[in-house]
């Protein structure tokens, strides 16, 4: 595997690399940069790379100088990490690196690739920003899993416009004839209770998804905009008796000490033991969604998580709980009411029905 480095990265390691060897498969070959990061109030390091053929991205965000003595091998296992943090087939990814081989640097001297993974820092440090803003250590070496789905090449006379990670997926496969996607995963059926009707998805999603990643995907589908706190409580069986509650964030913990740190726990870890789990957002409305496993898939060989099924639209933030937005509802739905206008401005962009898109069966991003 050739990695061509960027001159301030070339800089930084003290290296003189030679010129890059073009008859080297580009699918082995990367662009790397040593970029900053404006996050947690002060500047952080990342390093970012891009795949010559199919732009795909790995970043390795919170990287120190002192790190950089180690950095071909941080570069290989975030290679490895990243494929395997988007569900991809563990036997494909270690087929890749094998044949991929050794790490050599070269230095790089394409405008276009410099202008890539310039491109690729920048939408990094937009998701590092969104997703780990007010957390002080939080080495990571899948953060460029997200600019994945972003679609590039869209300038081009043809209109030929591609998402790198599809893009990755069939050029692996074509490589190593191995399939892509061979997981575990659990088919979701969750439910929210409006009174007057329920807002339900059906998902699947990988056995192995972190709790945290969950609420996202949960964030997703429902149209919540991920203000307010939440957990996730199992019960067991018909009774409703909580057997455990996970909690997002240290803090919680002082106000429930029997709660779990939810941290890098993973659904796998309690399903199908329990069938059944709410997941609670906004302690304030408490909107209360019951989640029930519909079953467990041994081999799923499809891209997830994936919205199978939607419908109901959900309530608007802060709208006070269900009674809140059946006054809501009732108000928004007549426009002679004397308090509509001043509720449709609150209301902003909501919509009582789900657009096509929302219903559309659809790849999840985390």
């Amino acid at each position: 595997m050739q990695i061509a480095l960027t001159k301030k990265l070339s800089d930084a390691l003290g290296e003189k690399p030679p010129a890059i060897d073009n008859e080297v498969n580009p699918l082995y070959s990367w662009t790397a940069n040593w970029t900053k990061v404006w996050a947690n109030r002060r500047v952080e390091d990342m390093l970012v790379l891009v795949n010559h053929e199919t732009r795909f991205v790995v970043a390795i965000y919170q990287v120190k100088r002192k790190d950089l003595k180690n950095v071909a091998a941080m570069m290989t296992a975030a290679i490895s990490n990243t494929l395997l943090a988007m569900n991809l087939n563990p036997e494909l990814v270690s087929e890749y690196m094998r044949l991929a081989g050794a790490v050599s640097f070269v230095k790089n001297s394409d405008r276009q690739k410099s202008s890539w993974v310039s491109k690729a820092g920048q939408e990094c440090a937009f998701h590092v920003g969104r997703k780990y803003q007010g957390i002080a250590k939080m080495h990571s070496d899948t953060v460029g899993v997200l600019a994945n789905y972003m679609i590039v090449d869209t300038s081009g006379k043809n209109n030929a416009g591609f998402y790198p990670y599809q893009a990755m997926n069939a050029a692996l496969t074509a490589l190593t004839g191995i399939k892509p996607y061979n997981y575990r995963a659990f088919e979701l059926q969750i439910t929210l209770d409006l009174e007057i009707y329920s807002v339900s998805r059906r998902l699947i999603v990988p056995a192995d998804l972190k709790f945290a990643e969950l609420h996202r995907v949960l964030q997703n589908v429902f149209g919540w905009q991920n203000y307010h706190l939440y957990d996730f409580t199992f019960f067991n069986g018909s009774q409703r008796q909580p057997v455990v509650r996970l909690v997002p964030f240290e803090q919680d913990l002082e106000y429930d000490e029997e709660a779990v740190l939810m941290a890098d726990h993973r659904l796998s870890e309690y399903l199908p033991e329990y069938q059944q789990l709410y997941y609670t957002y906004d302690m304030g409305d408490n909107w209360e969604h019951d989640i029930r496993l519909l079953r467990v898939i041994e081999e799923c060989d499809m891209e997830s998580p994936y919205l199978l099924e939607a419908s109901g639209q959900t309530p608007p933030e802060d709208v006070g709980g269900v009674m809140g937005y059946l006054s809501f509802r009732e108000i928004i739905l007549d426009p002679q009411h004397p308090e509509y206008l001043e509720t449709k401005e609150w209301a902003r962009f909501w919509h009582p029905e789900l657009s096509d898109w929302q219903r559309r069966p659809r790849v999840v991003q985390v």
